[in-house]
């Protein structure tokens, strides 16, 4: 049975974008529909963030228990080597991104959103189609906001099915491999291979760039590289993965010769593109820029009353940047005054240790007049007492020597992803280096590095 609804606002995708607008709309009194043709939470909640740092979690433990077993770890010793059953780690894990589902699906309901379960396809700017299982909907608004976001880019010489597997096949395996090829050292392909690591899988890395994590500086890699030297992660970096070998990946290394990477599964993680197929984007008379839609300071697309957010729109893609543009979007629905203007949108990079960076690296400082300070984790008490001061973390801080305005701020250690959020406030916020230096840090914490580097920036660091 068809039906046809008139809204006010129709979001299409029930991502951090699109959810988070539509519970604003809710929340403005916002007429709403959105259509989601899979689970709700889009590709953090379902297949990335959330259930890779739940998996990334299970492997820490594993990893510590292990060491336990080989040798006593801080009085800590146990009789016989831990065991894994990675089917009901992945069982534990889909328990985690439902519980989050219901939750946002409850949000939904409680804002007063209709949700309609299928695959929009725009026949026009404002007007769509959504095949359900009850029959087809054809949905028009005053406003469209499109959240459709992206999917992992493929190589067309290893194509995925079989072993050669995704991000989303990655965290959904009935065992474990014995051994991984990962093809590309970004921070996706890293997170996991370090984290299948840790669970006793033989990793392989092959990277197409003579180095890892090219997001980063190599002062803030090198704790990284550090520990995958260690723990015997293969990385073979300058090298040109090919397609399948014999037993696994064949690759050209950096040298020229070729070789055949035994594995039994091979880890394609080689980037995102935004989700632009297959939902007639080409009947909305929207700008592009690039691969991505083209939108302006509020989101606007170049038709009328359509917006566009989060990685459709272009990077950095990450879900703390799509909500906040959702969230914007329904405020100026509304009628209120907002553009997305943020004076830094930090980035977390779950590896070990974890890296955290926001504003202003040293190289796009090049040419200000800087100081940099860097406080290690070895002279703070909370990360000796977490086991986190012996990896060569530290806690760095960029700032304009004219005006001491903090422009950057990066740490790489145990834990970190946890200060990002006060990097981001402090650069918000427009902090020079005497508000860090005199806000009181609580002790014992990490955060107490970030305030050492401050002091240190200002040349009286206490505990170093």
């Amino acid at each position: 049975m068809s039906e046809r609804i008139n809204t006010k606002v129709l979001i299409v995708g029930g991502g951090p974008g699109g959810y988070v607008a539509g519970i604003r709309c809710g929340q403005l009194g916002l007429e709403t529909v959105l259509v989601e043709a899979e689970r709700l939470g889009g590709t953090c909640l379902n297949v990335g963030c959330i259930p890779s740092k739940a998996i990334i979690h299970v492997a820490g433990e594993f990893e510590t228990m292990a060491h336990a077993a080989k040798a006593p770890l801080n009085g800590i010793s146990l009789s016989a080597a831990p065991k894994i059953d990675f089917a009901e780690t992945v069982k534990w894990k889909d328990g985690v991104v439902k519980r989050l589902n219901t939750g946002v699906a409850g949000l939904l309901k409680r804002a007063k959103v209709r949700v309609v379960e299928g695959w929009a396809v725009f026949s026009d700017a404002k007007t769509c189609t959504v095949k359900t299982k009850d029959g087809e909907v054809t949905i028009a608004a005053e406003h469209v906001i499109l959240a459709n976001g992206s999917v992992p880019v493929e190589l067309p010489f290893l194509p995925f099915g079989g072993k050669v597997i995704s991000s989303t096949g990655a965290l959904a395996l009935p065992v474990l491999p014995k051994r991984l090829a990962v093809v590309g050292a970004g921070y996706i392909g890293l997170e996991l291979g370090i984290a299948f690591r840790k669970l006793g899988v033989e990793v392989t890395v092959v990277e197409a760039l003579d180095r890892i994590l090219p997001l980063y500086d190599a002062q803030l890699v090198a704790p990284v590289a550090k520990w995958l030297e260690k723990n015997g992660v293969a990385l073979h970096l300058g090298a040109k993965a090919k397609g399948l070998g014999k037993d696994g990946l064949a690759a050209e290394l950096k040298d020229g010769s070729t070789v055949d990477i035994a594995a039994d599964n091979i880890l394609v993680t080689v980037g995102r593109k935004p989700a632009t197929e297959g939902w007639g984007l080409e009947n909305m008379a929207v700008d592009m820029d690039g691969r991505f839609v083209k939108v302006d300071d509020q989101c606007r697309t170049a038709m009328k009353n359509v917006w566009a957010v989060g990685d459709l729109v272009g990077e950095p893609m990450l879900e703390h940047k799509a909500a906040t543009q959702g969230e914007m979007v329904a405020e100026i629905i509304a009628g209120h005054k907002r553009r997305f203007d943020p004076m830094t949108i930090a980035a977390v990079c779950f590896t070990e240790p974890e890296i955290v960076s926001a504003g202003m690296s040293p190289h796009e400082a090049e040419g200000e007049d800087v100081i940099t300070a860097v406080f290690p984790f070895m002279a703070n008490g909370r990360a000796l007492s977490m086991d986190g001061g012996d990896n060569g973390g530290f806690v760095r801080i960029l700032a304009r020597k004219s005006d001491h305005r903090v422009l950057g701020i990066q740490a790489v250690g145990a834990h970190v992803s946890e200060l990002s959020n006060e990097f981001s406030l402090a650069l918000e916020m427009g902090a020079v280096l005497e508000d860090i230096a005199g806000t009181i840090h609580v002790h014992p914490t990490l955060g107490e590095a970030f305030h050492e580097s401050a002091l240190r920036a200002l040349g009286h660091a206490i505990h170093i």
